[in-house]
């Protein structure tokens, strides 16, 4: 009987073991739980910035408002006619 008993205990622990530190056990796991985080919050950034880019798109296949705003901003165009003026604060001392 204490044969018996020792086996189980044995294999109780052995279970164990591969439980928590065997290959894909428990300390696997939270690992790769951890990297799935890390992972889905890099997903909802570029999620985030792809969405801001197709909303871009879409504006400049709709009209000229948007090439227009982004020729004035990004290259300094004027239309014709208008005039530009150029404000330059004063250096602080």
């Amino acid at each position: 009987m204490r044969a018996f008993a020792l086996i189980l205990l044995l294999l109780l622990g052995w279970l164990q073991y591969t439980w928590w530190q065997g290959k894909n056990g428990m300390v696997d796991y939270q690992t790769v739980s951890s990297e799935i985080e890390v992972q889905k919050q890099v997903n909802a950034s570029l999620t985030s910035r792809n969405n801001e880019m197709f909303a871009e798109i879409d504006d400049l296949r709709q009209g000229l408002d948007a090439i227009e705003e982004r020729a004035r901003h990004e290259l300094g165009m004027v239309k014709e006619g208008e005039t530009f003026y150029r404000m330059i604060g004063e250096e602080e001392q």
